[in-house]
């Protein structure tokens, strides 16, 4: 175990305060939101193009045929964290974690090594141990959030970020890259996207490569329903890019003045997206008050929200209608999911199933896919997603761990080893559990789920 007992201070590489917003005033934008700058200290420097070699659709994955374990425990990875949103790791193994007050940390063999900040991300104060308010009693979802490592690590040091930053006419967010193996890493971002519409809620936003290497990213609505289906606009959409933040030729063309970057639209506030083994992209998302849903990625689909009645999102609103049809929609129960992962690791149980994390559900959520005609497994103590409305491909059954018993799960991720990775985000001052006083003092946590015998 790391405990992260160090000064702010010590971790702090180059910040650049003063200077970054003067390079961003160089920057300019077309009419999508693009950056095209002259400033681009990454892209000047390193080649970020990739190949996109296409994983099999042959891949087969074999369905679980029991129920996921009904007892696992945790051991604690990294401690003292501020409010943690993702966790990657790139080609090599090495581990970043970004922080929402604009923080990435990089965590390599039994130590965090190296952060630095963003300059510009919206103010965030993490709750205390013991203490009260924070971040959501400022009313706000933003922050420093998704991130990814190019796949080219460590031969292109290139980090990814997306972030919320205050403007002149209001809230937006930006997705930019930094090379971090320089001196100065706040000093070579290079904007790829600017001026993204974003609010005090809905701003998403995960960001990773696919099997496919190309570059997602999930943005919210910005609190406008409206803006998920439109599509000369990003939000409320799932992005596939090039590296360098451009599109790619054969993204789904959705009209002459839609934006070449959109993959999906009708999106309400997606926060997570992982991969089934043969390179399906499944996207986790937030419903309003309930409604929370787990969608199959369908290019060129549209998934209802900004359309359909937000009080018919569920069988009224998806029956008989065009739009793409959930995995999972939890009716009137809310999940929160957040960062998820199909996980394939060693933790005997949960392979093959897709692991979210639950932010006002406060627990893991373990959700078991099968094609449709297909038996799923754990049925008679899980909740069960086949309705006819539904998904026409896979049915799906779901499980609970760890319910109120580390607070809010922020992200699941699968490391190199095979193991699993749960962060919690309790410094943001929402963790309820009756009887139990959040955030203890150890949070926020990065832990490993292990057998229980552990």
């Amino acid at each position: 175990m790391s405990q992260r007992s160090f000064s702010r201070r010590s971790l702090l590489a180059g910040l650049c305060l003063g200077s970054l917003s003067g390079c961003l005033s160089q920057a300019t934008t077309n009419s999508l939101g693009q950056y095209v700058g002259a400033n681009s200290p990454v892209t000047d420097e390193y080649d970020l193009s990739v190949g996109h070699a296409p994983v099999s659709t042959a891949t087969a994955w074999e369905v679980p045929t029991t129920a996921p374990p009904t007892s696992l425990s945790v051991e604690p990875v990294v401690e003292g964290l501020e409010i943690p949103w993702d966790v990657t790791f790139a080609p090599n193994g090495d581990l970043f974690v970004s922080e929402r007050p604009g923080r990435i940390l990089h965590y390599r063999g039994s130590q965090l090594e190296t952060a630095f900040e963003t300059a510009d991300v919206v103010e965030a104060s993490p709750v205390a141990p013991g203490g009260e308010g924070g971040w959501w009693a400022a009313g706000s979802e933003g922050g420093l959030m998704g991130i990814a490592v190019h796949p080219n690590y460590p031969d292109v040091p290139v980090v990814y970020a997306f972030y919320t930053y205050d403007a002149e006419d209001g809230t937006r967010n930006r997705l930019s890259c930094f090379d971090v193996s320089a001196d100065d890493p706040a000093a070579t971002e290079t904007v790829l996207i600017d001026g993204i519409l974003g609010a005090n809620v809905h701003n998403g936003s995960r960001v990773a490569f696919g099997p496919e290497n190309y570059l997602w990213v999930t943005i919210g609505d910005a609190a406008e329903e409206s803006n998920a289906a439109d599509v000369t606009t990003v939000n409320g959409a799932v992005l596939r890019l090039e590296p360098d933040g451009s599109a790619p030729s054969d993204n789904p063309d959705f009209g002459p003045d839609a934006d070449p970057r959109l993959y999906t639209v009708g999106h309400r506030n997606p926060q997570g997206i992982t991969w089934l083994p043969d390179g399906t992209p499944l996207v986790t998302e937030h419903g309003p008050g309930g409604a929370d849903e787990v969608n199959r990625l369908v290019a060129g689909g549209d998934y209802g929200w900004g359309t359909i009645d937000p009080t018919e999102r569920g069988e009224v609103g998806y029956t008989d209608s065009t739009f793409e049809r959930p995995l999972v929609n939890t009716g009137k129960t809310t999940w929160a999911p957040p960062g998820c992962v199909f996980y394939t690791g060693s933790l005997t149980g949960l392979q093959n199933r897709l692991v979210i994390g639950g932010l006002r559900s406060q627990r893991l959520n373990v959700v078991t896919l099968a094609p449709r005609g297909e038996t799923l497994p754990g049925t008679d103590s899980g909740t069960v997603f086949d309705a006819p409305w539904m998904d026409d491909e896979y049915v799906a059954v779901a499980h609970t761990l760890f319910e109120d018993e580390l607070g809010r799960i922020r992200d699941v991720t699968q490391a190199p080893d095979g193991s699993l990775l749960v962060a919690t985000s309790n410094r943001d001052g929402r963790t309820e559990i009756e009887g139990e006083s959040y955030p203890i003092q150890s949070d926020d946590r990065l832990l490993r789920v292990v057998p229980a015998s552990e």
